[in-house]
């Protein structure tokens, strides 16, 4: 049967050593690192939550390259929320913590762009806040590195600078639920499947950034991330 108009294009993030991962879903964990739950004014190992962003968010950044994203519509509050990537490469429904592992491809450093003002006013309204997270190029990421290559990331400084000057720093041992944990849960609820990202939680210390502004963004064993504002 033929199509009655054009198919969106696929999305392919580059694989680094030669190919390319192509994308399903981005699920994304909220509030995953205990200093950011509590900046945004919750303590506590809350269970995990999850939002979801469409796959032509993503924006990819090639090894090198510096990427650009347009400073959206609708905000005066645009911020930037480092955060490890894991892209998965077998999927599964109910996926126990002690076998996740066997499910992940590969690894990337990837940045959860927010509208934070806008996500904020519907927390208040009681409302849904993907119009403060999925919008069109809120997820940069940088190219995939196989765990074949990096093995299990469970700890290692992920740091974020804008402009040369920190604003992110932490661990992702520091994860509140780690990558196995998060397999866990997430399939529970939906059947995970080759081509899903999963954003895994920032740390403290989100900010707004402006036009003009550069991020770099930083995993250990990954390639690093920059993007600018334009």
């Amino acid at each position: 049967m033929s199509l009655v108009i054009p198919a969106p294009a696929a999305v392919l993030v580059p694989v680094l050593g030669g190919g390319e991962f192509p994308v399903r879903r981005v699920y994304c964990v909220g509030r995953n690192y205990a200093e950011h739950a509590q900046e945004m004014g919750f303590t506590g190992r809350e269970p995990p939550f999850f939002f979801l962003k469409p796959a032509d968010n993503i924006v990819v950044v090639p090894e090198g390259e510096t990427g650009a994203i347009d400073y959206p519509t609708l905000t005066t509050n645009f911020h930037h929320e480092i955060e490890l990537v894991a892209a998965i490469g077998t999927g599964g429904r109910n996926i126990k913590a002690a076998d996740a592992q066997a499910h992940v491809y590969g690894y990337a450093v990837g940045l959860d762009m927010t509208r934070r003002d806008l996500q904020s006013d519907m927390k208040k309204q009681g409302r849904p806040w993907e119009i403060g997270k999925a919008f069109d190029q809120s997820a940069p990421i940088g190219p995939i590195v196989p765990a074949t290559q990096t093995g299990p990331l469970n700890s290692g400084a992920i740091t974020l600078h804008v402009n040369g000057q920190p604003r992110q720093s932490s661990d992702v041992k520091e994860l509140i639920w780690n990558i196995a944990e998060i397999i866990e849960h997430l399939s529970a609820a939906w059947e995970l499947q080759p081509g899903d990202l999963i954003y895994t939680g920032t740390p403290a210390g989100v900010a707004a950034v402006v036009r003009g502004d550069v991020m770099e963004g930083r995993v250990a064993g990954l390639p690093l991330l920059r993007v600018t504002v334009r």
